[in-house]
């Protein structure tokens, strides 16, 4: 098993198609097969099932090719810093969709400079923000759990050799546009609010009750929309008189001054953390990241 083979495998698992897989990295298809059938004769694992349509992963080639990026992503580290010395350090972070952990990055980006460093920041579904720490493509992923998921969610990261580390906690509110017609209220009740679609984030082909960014995850909504983005939903909220149910923090000067978070009546705790992989050590740029994000616990008090 050699670097070369790892690189490959990736990047046919990237690819989705042998043939494509092979004009990317500028081998023959039958050369590219025999790779892959070595591997598999190596391991006594099948890696990728073919067909007419492709390829398909398998069960353990997920996991195989997971532990083939951690290892691709390792050489590249040593690479860069013990042989292309002049190469610039990459620090990312995966996050759900918070407004503050975005506020950070930029806070932490404007102390360290991009003179030295590469940066990445993903938006993402839960489960990416998962397998992105679990495989190092990112440092650092912030998230939340509650007495709902906690259980289910601290058997992942265990599996996956993550830990959680509590940032606060904080009570569930409900985020709606200014001009909403239950903005002037000081609290509002699931009652009140059944008449008016909930907006919950897209969790895609992992989606699952304990992979939901919102709470109240198991609620039968009367009216709901599912989208993919941050920005879709400020848009929905004020064509739709839409809401979502969020920590409460408010960042206006990323997302602006016409959106409210109010306290919600059947309010539930959520612990929001982040979690790192347990055999990696932060980095310096990394724990200024985190000292960034625990400025958000005075919103708490």
């Amino acid at each position: 098993m050699t670097l070369q083979q790892l690189h490959q495998v990736i990047t046919i698992a990237d690819s989705g198609s042998m043939n494509e897989a092979a004009k990317r990295l500028f081998v023959s298809q039958p050369n590219l097969s025999a790779v892959v059938k070595e591997l598999e004769e190596e391991t006594g694992i099948t890696i990728f099932i073919r067909s007419n349509r492709g390829i398909v992963i398998t069960p353990e080639g997920e996991e195989f090719i997971g532990y083939a990026r951690q290892v691709m992503e390792q050489y590249q580290l040593m690479e860069d810093k013990f042989i292309q010395k002049n190469a610039k350090k990459k620090f990312s972070v995966s996050m759900q969709h918070y407004t503050f952990a975005v506020k950070a990055f930029v806070e932490m980006v404007k102390q360290v400079g991009m003179e030295e460093f590469e940066f990445a920041i993903h938006e993402t579904k839960t489960y990416q923000v998962i397998e992105n720490v679990k495989n190092l493509k990112s440092e650092i992923g912030v998230l939340y759990v509650n007495d709902f998921n906690e259980e289910v969610m601290r058997k992942i990261f265990h599996e996956n050799q993550l830990l959680f580390e509590e940032l606060f906690t904080c009570d569930t509110y409900v985020y709606l546009w200014k001009n909403h017609p239950l903005a002037k209220q000081k609290m509002i009740s699931m009652e009140e609010l059944q008449d008016y679609p909930c907006l919950a984030f897209e969790q895609g082909k992992n989606n699952s009750f304990y992979y939901s960014e919102e709470m109240k995850s198991t609620y039968q909504y009367k009216k709901l929309i599912k989208a993919d983005d941050r920005a879709t939903l400020l848009n929905l909220m004020v064509g739709l008189n839409a809401y979502t149910l969020c920590s409460g923090i408010i960042t206006e000067e990323l997302n602006g001054d016409d959106y409210l978070a109010i306290p919600l009546k059947e309010s539930e705790k959520m612990k929001i953390g982040y979690i790192h992989h347990k055999g990696v050590k932060i980095s310096d740029i990394g724990e200024i990241y985190i000292q960034e994000l625990k400025k958000y616990q005075k919103y708490m008090l």
